[in-house]
């Protein structure tokens, strides 16, 4: 079957990104025809897999810049490229998506809405009117939590709602330790990632101070975040590692004890499930059914002194961070590609009928 996966920016640093680029080169692993558009071009483009099996495109100039006559250019030829395809299923990774390829799609495809954000972040945004709007009339709406497909279908009153979660990249065999004194915060350095809620926990934490907080990624509050750290006094104790390559993040993980997450809203990320796999406890803000999923350490959101409480029981004990470890990577067996791959390719199945 062909499958074309269409994301505002297919190349940037992000969670649907990542998320988009596993599906397609797993599902061209097995042999099917698959696509990655972006109707964007990424500024600063991020490569998440090295000999992709599936075709990549880019339809628009950059996000910002895009004029009447640039657009008109850019769905003439997601058209074109829609056209000389000819059939199969169309993925659509946000609702901005959604509404950008509403009269797009030629007949012969089939059409899936994901949502990679919360029922809770929805509600709290223009999201949800636009779910409510557009998705009932596609082939399939689709997120990531049973929680959060229950929600939509209950309150946005969807009838196509169904969970597919978030895949793994790969499975590892070796898992960390959990004897090296760090703890793990991936993620863009932007507001939303609440990076100086994490700062500010991990300053209240009681802990030896050989402990350290890497920060993984890159973004607008670098430097904010860096004057925050020396404000709570744990500057010479967090470590700003920039961007580093996914296919180095294996080491990353096993060289840590615990991964932290204190985003505003989530909707399943992916560091979770990585975490898990390598056998590292996470902890967490409680902001949605797919971080529920996933089954850190959960703590109120925004609650940052329960943040702190939580950091210092599994920083202060080996034993029991070995034993949440273990229970996160049986958990996340759940999330292996194939399972997930299986998973879309029962959708497919399904859709068909």
């Amino acid at each position: 079957m062909t499958v074309v996966f269409t994301c505002l920016d297919a190349d940037t640093l992000g969670g649907i990104q990542q998320v988009t680029h596993t599906l397609a080169q797993g599902l061209a692993e097995r042999g099917h025809e698959v696509h990655v558009v972006g109707l964007y071009r990424a500024a600063t483009p991020f490569r998440y897999v090295e000999r992709p099996r599936y075709r990549q495109h880019v339809v628009g100039g950059p996000a910002g810049r895009e004029g009447a006559l640039t657009r008109r250019l850019a769905d003439r030829r997601m058209k074109d490229l829609l056209g000389a395809v000819g059939s199969g299923y169309a993925v659509m990774t946000s609702p901005s998506v959604v509404i950008r390829l509403s009269g797009l799609l030629p007949a012969g495809f089939r059409s899936i809405g994901q949502y990679h954000g919360s029922y809770d972040h929805a509600r709290g945004s223009w999201h949800l009117g636009s779910i409510k709007k557009h998705y009932p009339d596609l082939d399939q709406a689709l997120f990531l939590s049973e929680d959060d497909a229950w929600s939509f279908s209950e309150h946005a009153l969807l009838p196509n709602a169904c969970t597919v979660p978030n895949p793994l990249g790969a499975w590892p065999e070796e898992t960390s330790a959990l004897d090296v004194p760090r703890v793990l915060g991936v993620g863009r350095l932007e507001g939303v990632k609440r990076f100086d809620r994490l700062i500010s926990a991990f300053a209240r934490a009681d802990a030896p101070p050989s402990w350290e907080l890497h920060l993984i990624g890159d973004g607008l509050e670098r430097e904010r975040l860096r004057a925050h750290a020396a404000r709570e006094g744990v500057a010479d104790r967090v470590v700003f590692r920039g961007l580093v390559p996914a296919h180095l993040m294996r080491e990353e993980y096993l060289n840590a004890s615990l991964v932290a997450l204190t985003s505003e809203h989530e909707g399943l990320p992916v560091v979770l499930l990585e975490a898990s796999a390598h056998g590292v406890p996470s902890v967490a803000f409680d902001v949605s059914g797919g971080v529920r999923s996933a089954g850190p350490v959960r703590v109120p959101p925004g609650d940052v002194d329960a943040f702190a409480a939580e950091l210092s029981v599994l920083m202060g004990s080996a034993r029991e961070r070995r034993r949440l470890g273990a229970a996160a990577r049986a958990r996340a067996e759940a999330f292996r590609l194939d399972h997930v791959l299986d998973r879309w390719e029962s959708l497919f199945a399904h859709i068909e009928r």
